[in-house]
């Protein structure tokens, strides 16, 4: 098999056994615990999540993209984990009763003592994991990422019957991370020094100081939309748009998750091989409009079905907002991915400089529109997307060449597969009755449909996903075929 579409698979299997796994551990834990614990642990995890914008600081960007990644580069990354990791830690355990003070709660400093142990774990761990991604193992990925997730929930679920409590969450952390430094171990690729060091320090410092300001102003941009609705609209505003939200953000847990951890080092060797980027670039673009377009399609049509079957009839008022944002969050999966190609390329200051420009933008929009009520501040953002997108591409024409026509080449099959796969629930919509039938009846209509026209259009338009849909169906027919009939 092709090493990329191996890679390609092994991380959708990952990142849904993990998923599964998390899915399946949440639904029983929420059933062993109460709220009120649950809700003590939570307060404590997004006080930690905060703490992971500034943790990571660029460095598994910087070992994947590094073109010439020696020894004491790798020390000074280690080095530098370390500080960082255990300034955290100690940070967070000093902080612990302030913090406890301030929500009354003294369970919430309790875990942060004990999630600050878990963050003294990383750096033993951490180092592996991207130049592993470097090195485009991700079979070996898979079975560190698996034997997380399986370490968390068995510790989770044995603490909860001991009676711990809220602390079997964070003692879970703990345990998963445990699993990954030991699992690690077994994948350690060669040449991984033991010691740490300072030589090479100061190039690392300066691609962190990018990295961590692009993630930190991405994070605002997306925190910040809530903050300003909640001031200058409403709390129960806040909810529905981050309802539209979460049900935008579909696509990404079922396929941009997957996909991003193989994109940068895909990047980062084609860069250091010196291939062409252009070319890499434009070959990637079908295989993501040809999934992002025809999904924001269909998610426009079926919004408020959809949004019923997931929350509830009390969450309507979100369905025209995902309508509004569907198109321009379909256009920006086109070039979400040239962010990790800057990175490749070395330009990580590029990436945090449109990072400075484009979230203050958003910002600005969302501030001036949400006076005028919750569609307006979806407009508002589905403008500023656009000029985001804009942004990108200039730069990705001004560093590979492309250009816009050749880019229209790309994306011309798969805006016809788009109407193609559209029209299926567009028409079962129009038939008499259909908007009054129960939303998962509505939903599995019109899904089968949209599935059954994007596959006959793959296939009448040749469009570039077709050989890989044909391969994977192949093996079921000859399967099916293969069966004596029973008599």
């Amino acid at each position: 098999m092709n090493p990329i579409k191996s890679s390609l698979l092994m991380s959708f299997a990952e990142k849904y056994t993990v998923l599964v796994i998390g899915m399946a551990g949440s639904m029983v834990v929420a059933r062993l615990l109460t709220p009120a614990q649950i809700g003590i642990f939570s307060i404590g995890a997004v006080v930690v999540g905060i703490t992971q914008l500034v943790r990571d600081f660029g460095i598994g960007q910087y070992l994947i993209q590094e073109p010439d990644l020696n020894t004491e580069r790798l020390r000074a990354a280690y080095t530098l984990t370390m500080l960082i990791s255990w300034g955290m830690a100690a940070l967070l355990a000093a902080a612990s009763a302030p913090v406890a003070a301030f929500y009354g709660e003294p369970g919430v400093g309790k875990v942060l003592r004990i999630l600050a142990l878990n963050i003294l774990l990383i750096p033993f761990g951490s180092i592996t994991l991207p130049v592993l991604r470097r090195q485009m193992r991700f079979r070996a990925l898979y079975c560190i990422n698996v034997a997380n997730a399986l370490a968390n929930l068995a510790a989770a679920l044995t603490l909860v019957k001991l009676g711990f409590g809220y602390l079997s969450l964070a003692w879970a952390a703990v345990a998963g991370s445990a699993a990954t430094v030991l699992v690690s171990q077994l994948f350690r690729p060669a040449g991984m020094p033991w010691l740490p060091g300072l030589r090479g320090m100061r190039q690392l410092l300066r691609f962190g100081a990018y990295a961590t300001g692009s993630n930190v102003l991405d994070e605002c941009g997306v925190a910040a939309p809530d903050m300003i609705i909640g001031k200058l609209i409403d709390v129960e505003a806040v909810g529905l748009f981050g309802k539209a939200q979460a049900t935008l953000n579909i696509f990404n847990l079922l396929i941009t998750r997957a996909v991003t951890p193989v994109i940068l080092p895909l990047f980062a060797a084609t860069a250091r091989d010196g291939h062409d980027m252009k070319r890499l670039y434009l070959r990637t673009i079908p295989y993501m409009a040809g999934l992002a377009w025809p999904f924001f399609a269909v998610l426009a049509m079926l919004a408020t079905p959809l949004t019923r079957l997931l929350y509830g009839h009390q969450w309507d008022a979100s369905a025209p907002l995902v309508r509004i944002m569907c198109g321009s969050t379909a256009l920006f999966c086109l070039f979400n991915m040239a962010r990790d190609l800057f990175v490749a390329m070395g330009q990580v200051r590029l990436r945090a400089q449109l990072e400075a420009i484009g979230v203050p933008v958003r910002i600005a929009g969302v501030a001036v529109a949400a006076p005028f009520g919750l569609e307006a501040v979806a407009w508002s953002i589905a403008a500023t997307t656009l000029f985001s997108s804009a942004l990108l591409y200039r730069s990705l024409a001004a560093l590979t060449g492309m250009r816009l026509t050749e880019l229209g080449r790309c994306v011309a099959r798969s805006a016809a597969v788009t109407l193609l796969t559209a029209a299926g629930p567009a028409l079962l919509m129009l038939s008499p009755g259909f908007d009054d039938a129960r939303p998962a009846v509505l939903l599995g209509a019109a899904g089968l449909a949209a599935f059954a026209c994007w596959t006959a259009a793959i296939v009448l338009l040749n469009h570039e996903i077709r050989p890989d849909l044909l391969a994977a169906v192949r093996p079921l027919l000859r399967r099916r075929l293969s069966k004596p009939e029973r008599r």
